[in-house]
């Protein structure tokens, strides 16, 4: 019987009633809880037996009748609440699935493969993205457990996952792109950089490549369902592991700081050690240049390198820009020399899925190549994207897709599925961590770095400059909010503009001011005498004088987040430590863009 012909199922006529596909989770703010529900879903592709989704839409639901408790203050910063939750489930890219354990690798799933917990106890709690706010539900399963409540507790990730079937030599296959954002120390470019006491870094991502082939049984042609083999390969990026900011100042490229933090080795040692412990060794790849503005970095990396002088921490600095100049992007593969014996050893991760046994664990990846550049953008998702070529090479070699020696290169269509699955995996990261798409994705999907790829590289960096001065005080709000801010419900509004009056008007002088020049150069020639001239001087240094105060006071005009302060004060003009400021060289920008 259907739920509306029952009478104990009946929907009041002022109640309406709509399919969910999952429970994201609760937040409470000022008015009380809302539930967050997903209202629409898209499936990406299989993984195995399982279905991968996308969340498409979703739904904010009050738990508490009405805000009518709230003074008028308040009820304007609960829908200032709201907007957030609303811009940060709205900019991001969340995936799930029911079944299969989406914040894991094939590997690390495979040591799990006996638990029977449900999945959310046994999920990766870095990459459990809505972990907080599923937190009622889990805390109530675990003190009640004959009220168990795991079905409704839906792990998500926040990232990136492409599924493809395709084929080279009419062999048929699965490739998929997965890459996990980490919760930890998450938020937006300039605002969230570096290592904290726990050793965790801003912007870490998991990345893994699938590869799934039918397997054919003996004595049974053809391949019949629940019988495949999987491959993966994981390499991880993130921020450098030491205590380091920019600090924006309204300049094209803020002021670097490298703290003097008498933590720095204790953090460093943690962020290693947590490494090894889940990915065994590493193979530290830096990509910043070494001259220049970002060259304190690099030496700074390399001492802490040196102070923990651990074996199983191997580090190579490429100065990407320097050896990659003049578009001779090819140079990428230096690195796959430098590393060689050492990828070979690495290997991959590979298993054979019978229906009736359990997964068979033929070989096990053995270390991970940990990539960054100052953003862990642009020039990490290239050198991250020649690696796995050279990793799934050997992987369809040895499945006897590729002949050996062959190149899947000389095959167009899957060339061209691997070019552009990476390059959206780079704009979806970078969107995520810079407010707009990566650069270099022309070389990432064309093999080659072209000029009109270049011309879009200095666009998206003046979006980039935009946001990141303007814009990403507010998204890393979004991100606090979502991830670790508890609203208060007494106190005061950290979301209002307490800067004097005089800074807030300075912008609208600087409207009006451009609207009165606009007005002088329109007057017609016939009217246009000293009275105008004088009228436009006028304006023309009214114009002047707030430019240069603007600038001078760069630090006040910068949209900073306001729920969690910063490690540092954003006014100050000194710190203890390195600081670096930018000048304009070949060696550090490309057309006009930096660090990136």
């Amino acid at each position: 019987m259907d739920a509306k012909d029952s009478p104990a199922g009946r929907v009041p006529a002022d109640e309406e009633v709509m399919m969910i596909y999952g429970i994201l989770g609760f937040i409470r703010l000022l008015a009380g809880e809302y539930m967050i529900v997903i209202t629409d879903r898209q499936k990406v592709g299989r993984i195995g037996e399982h279905d991968i989704f996308k969340l498409k839409d979703y739904l904010i639901m009050p738990l508490s009748p009405n805000n009518l408790g709230l003074s008028e203050a308040q009820a304007g910063e609960e829908a200032a609440y709201i907007a957030l939750m609303h811009s940060h489930l709205r900019s991001g890219e969340f995936h799930f699935s029911y079944e299969y354990d989406i914040t894991h690798t094939l590997q690390r799933q495979s040591d799990l493969r006996g638990s029977t917990l449900p999945i959310w106890e046994r999920a990766d709690e870095r990459f459990f993205w809505n972990h907080r706010l599923q937190s009622k539900f889990m805390d109530h399963t675990r003190e009640y457990r004959d009220q168990n409540l795991s079905n409704f507790i839906l792990p998500i990730i926040n990232g990136f996952v492409e599924i493809k079937s395709t084929e080279i030599n009419k062999r048929p296959f699965t490739f998929a792109l997965l890459s996990r954002r980490s919760r930890h120390r998450a938020g937006t470019r300039y605002f969230s950089r570096g290592v904290d006491t726990h050793g965790d870094v801003s912007n870490f991502n998991e990345t893994e490549h699938i590869v799934i082939v039918d397997t054919f049984p003996k004595g049974m042609q053809p391949a019949i369902p629940g019988y495949y083999t999987m491959l993966a390969h994981v390499q991880t990026r993130g921020s450098i592991p030491i205590f380091w900011a920019q600090i924006n100042n309204l300049k094209y490229t803020p002021k670097l700081q490298i703290f003097d933090n008498p933590q720095t080795e204790t953090a460093f040692k943690r962020h290693f050690e947590e490494q090894k412990r889940i990915y065994g060794p590493q193979l530290v790849i830096s990509l910043i240049n070494k001259r220049g503005y970002e060259a304190p970095m690099g030496i700074a990396f390399s001492k802490q390198i040196d102070i923990f002088n651990d074996p199983q921490v191997k580090y190579h600095h490429f100065d990407f820009h320097h050896e990659c100049s003049k578009m001779r992007w090819n140079r990428v593969s230096l690195l796959l020399d430098h590393f060689h014996h050492d990828l070979v050893a690495q290997g991959y991760f590979k298993a054979a899925v019978n229906k009736d046994t359990p997964p068979r664990v033929y070989q096990r990846q053995s270390s991970v190549v940990r990539t960054n550049c100052m953003d862990c953008l642009d020039r990490t998702n290239v050198v991250q994207s020649v690696i796995s070529r050279w990793v799934l090479t050997r992987q369809l070699q040895e499945l006897g897709i590729l002949a050996p020696g062959e190149q899947f290169e000389s095959h167009e269509q899957f060339e061209h599925l691997f070019r552009n699955v990476w390059a959206d995996n780079a704009d979806i990261v970078s969107c995520a961590y810079s407010g707009t798409g990566a650069l270099k994705t022309d070389f990432t999907r064309t093999g080659r770095r072209t000029k009109a790829g270049a011309l879009r590289d200095f666009q998206n960096s003046v979006v980039r400059y935009v946001k990141n001065n303007f814009l990403d005080g507010t998204r890393q709000d979004a991100y606090d909010l979502f991830l670790v801010y508890d609203v208060q419900e007494v106190g005061s509004h950290p979301l209002i503009d307490n800067r004097p009056l005089r800074l807030k008007l300075m912008p609208l002088g600087l409207v009006v001011g451009f609207a009165m020049l606009i007005t002088c150069a329109i007057v017609p020639e016939s009217i246009f005498d000293t009275h105008v001239m004088l009228f436009g001087s006028f304006w023309i240094a009214v114009v002047a004088y707030i430019v240069h105060f603007m600038i001078v006071n760069g630090g006040y005009y910068v949209n900073w987040p306001k729920l969690i302060p910063l490690e540092y004060d954003v006014q100050a003009s000194e710190f203890p430590g390195i600081q670096s400021e930018a000048k304009l060289g070949t060696a550090e920008v490309e057309l006009g863009w930096k660090n990136e």
